[in-house]
């Protein structure tokens, strides 16, 4: 049922709520996994000068090594956890907005499913912050399987 399923994330307690699940998936269905680490310009902007900027967006992180790093930390994560299991993990960093290359990826990957996370906000919360797993349901075709980091168990 899956071959190829992918999970998108930055690193936080959210985005690693959703690793087990896609791995326990994998394991069953013998799925390679994919780990997507997007550098979000948007928010970068912010706080980068125009250099560093242009670096971001031309995807050369290897001259930015705070940003490299918390690429590599947040997928060698899943490829940590997926080794433990004996499974392997594309890891790739991209840069741009998070739902668009998320469903850019799924789409050039032949991705069967996306598997993140979720805060679970609602409400003036979710619309005053946004919500990447929100926008990536819209962006793809490509069913999304959404955990919900607050859930217990």
């Amino acid at each position: 049922m899956y071959e190829r399923i992918l999970v998108p994330t930055d690193g936080s307690e959210v985005a690693e709520a959703a690793v087990d699940h896609a791995l326990g998936l994998a394991e069953r269905h013998d799925a390679a996994v994919h780990a997507l680490y997007v550098v979000d310009v948007d928010s970068m902007s912010l706080a980068l000068g125009a250099e560093q900027l242009d670096r971001v967006e031309a995807g050369r992180l290897d001259e930015m090594d705070e940003v490299r790093e918390r690429a590599e930390r947040a997928t060698g994560y899943v490829a940590d956890r997926a080794a433990e299991r004996g499974l392997e993990v594309v890891e790739h960093v991209s840069s741009g907005r998070p739902h668009e290359k998320i469903a850019d990826y799924a789409a050039d990957n032949d991705v069967d499913l996306v598997v993140m996370g979720s805060h679970g906000r609602s409400g003036v919360t979710r619309a005053l912050l946004g919500s990447v797993t929100e926008r990536t349901l819209r962006a793809t075709r490509v069913p999304v399987l959404v955990v919900d980091a607050g859930a217990d168990g």
